[in-house]
Order: C-alpha cells, then structure tokens, then sequence
C-alpha cells in the first residue's frame, strides 16, 4: 500500500513538471503576463478559479489558464513552489501539516495570522483574507443512524463506532495532527472498518449504506442531496479551514494589477452560497465556469 502511494505520488509530481511550460507568468508567444491557477480535484476551488480567471480578464490585460485536479493541497503547494501555477485557493488548516511551526491554536484569527506569516516566510506566498466560508471537516451519519442511536455529536458515536465503517477523504487517514489517529485518541473512538475514497465518492455510499458514517466537508452539497446529518464537533478537534486566495509574492510585484483584483472576492462568498454554487456544479452538473459567471454578473462584479 506504501509502495503504491509513493508511486502514485511520483507520477503527479511528474505530471506537474509536464505542466511547467504553461506555468510562466509572461506568454512567450504574445508577450504578455500570464498567470496560471491551480485547483484540486473537488469543485469548490474550480469554481472560485473560474470566478478569478473572469474578473482578471475582465479587468486586465492578463490571461489567465486553469489547471484542475491536482491531487491535494500539499500538491498544490509543491506547484506554486517550483512555479507552475502562481496561485490557488487553500484553507488556513492547512497549516497543520508540517510545512512550518506552529503554536496548534485554534482560534481563527490566529490561525489565519499563522497562515499569513509562515506561508510568506518559507514559501514567499501571499495569503490573502478569506472570502467569507469555512470548508472544514464534519462527521456526517445516515439519518435512521442518527434516529436509532440517538446520535447528535461526535462523543455520541463512541458506543457504536465498533459495529460501524467509516467512509473518509483518503488523506485525512494520513494527516498527522488532525488526522484519524489523533482524532481517535481524543474522543477515544475506534471503528470497525475505514473506507479511504476519494472525497466525492462518500457521500452515495453512506446513502447506499455501504458505509454508516462520512467524514464530509461542510460546504459540500452530498450533505444535502443525500439527506445527512451533521454531529457537533464536541471536543472541538477540527480546526478552522477558512478558505483564502494565495498566490506568489513574484507574481504579484510582475502584475500589479492583479492587487485590486484579488480583493474583489474577499468577504464576498459565504457558507450558504458556496454550498448553493457546489450544488449547481456536483448536482445540476453545470459548469464550474457558467455557474461562476453566473455569480459575478449577479453581485455586479464584471464590468
């Protein structure tokens, strides 16, 4: 299974090297600036890249590509690194994963100060305010579970979690600090059997009752199609996943512009709505950029 990881992740390193050329913030056939976004497998961020590919062209000179499905976060973040893409959205949790110190706070704005600061200084990104939403982890159960058991926060599933399989977004199970084994050494809670899948995935097989509970993302719509019911995080284990744009300080100081642009979405999206927009994308299965347009035009954000 190790073995297979390493071989896995080695291929989308070298897929990313294959996409070093489009990385370069100037177009050598034209000339001109050029920024590339980066996005993860999921439609959350694909979405917002399209919102920003729009306002960008909309507003400058820029063109701007999209390259979608990078694996993870941490793939996302080797991108920007070795400069194949210059920016992408990602949640201030994401400091959590060993990139640099930490004090392990879990308050917002700490969180978020932390973000800033570490993700500038060890990797020269800016990180920008949130756009308004969290995306964070969520346990998520069947209703006739939640019905039978009585089940209203995650303590709640200590009782029956043996008798229970868990269906969960494959690199949480790998995560050190707020991963599965510590959050089983917290609230004490061991199950029988753990479904690693892809995030989109869980939601149709807790409804297909191939799994009885979900690690979900708070902003997904699967919570809503498939009828699932959230649990309290109780002991708080989860920290905050706000979610902001980033992008290289080099690309900024090469296209100014792009610093009255960036702002535009900040504090402009929150929970309800990014929820609505990844339902039109995962359920009406429209296009990521029809339904990000759609947006802009209505809140008057397009000139």
């Amino acid at each position: 299974m190790k073995k297979n990881k390493i071989i896995i992740t080695s291929l989308l390193l070298s897929l990313l090297l294959l996409l070093s050329a489009c990385g370069s913030s100037k177009d050598a056939s034209s000339g001109g600036k050029k920024i590339t976004i980066g996005t993860q497998t999921y439609s959350e961020p694909k979405i917002i890249a399209e919102m920003y590919k729009a306002l960008i062209e909309d507003r400058s000179s820029i063109k701007v590509k999209i390259v979608t499905d990078l694996a993870a976060s941490p793939i996302v973040i080797k991108a920007m690194q070795s400069n194949e893409i210059q920016m992408a959205t990602l949640y201030t949790g994401e400091i959590l994963n060993g990139y640099f110190d930490v004090t392990g706070s879990k308050d917002r704005q700490e969180v978020l100060a932390q973000a800033k600061e570490g993700f500038d200084k060890k990797f020269g990104f800016t990180w920008f305010d949130p756009f308004g939403f969290e995306n964070t982890y969520a346990f998520t159960v069947r209703k006739d579970l939640v019905d039978q058991y009585n089940l209203k926060t995650v303590s709640d599933l200590k009782e029956h979690a043996g008798s229970m399989r868990l269906g969960v977004d494959t690199t949480w199970l790998e995560r050190e600090v707020d991963g599965y084994r510590a959050f089983s050494k917290l609230y004490e809670v061991s199950f029988k059997e753990t479904f690693p899948m892809e995030i989109s995935l869980v939601y149709k097989a807790v409804a297909d009752s191939k799994v009885d509970v979900v690690l979900a993302y708070t902003t997904d719509p699967g919570i809503q199609e498939y009828n699932l019911q959230t649990l309290e995080d109780d002991k708080q284990f989860f920290p905050p996943y706000d979610a902001s744009p980033v992008i290289k300080k080099e690309a900024l100081e090469q296209m100014p512009e792009l610093k009255e642009i960036i702002p535009l979405l900040i504090g402009k999206i929150d929970a309800a709505t990014m929820t609505s927009l990844n339902y039109e994308v995962d359920v009406n299965k429209r296009n990521p950029n029809e339904v990000a347009v759609e947006f802009l035009r209505a809140n008057g954000l397009l000139k």
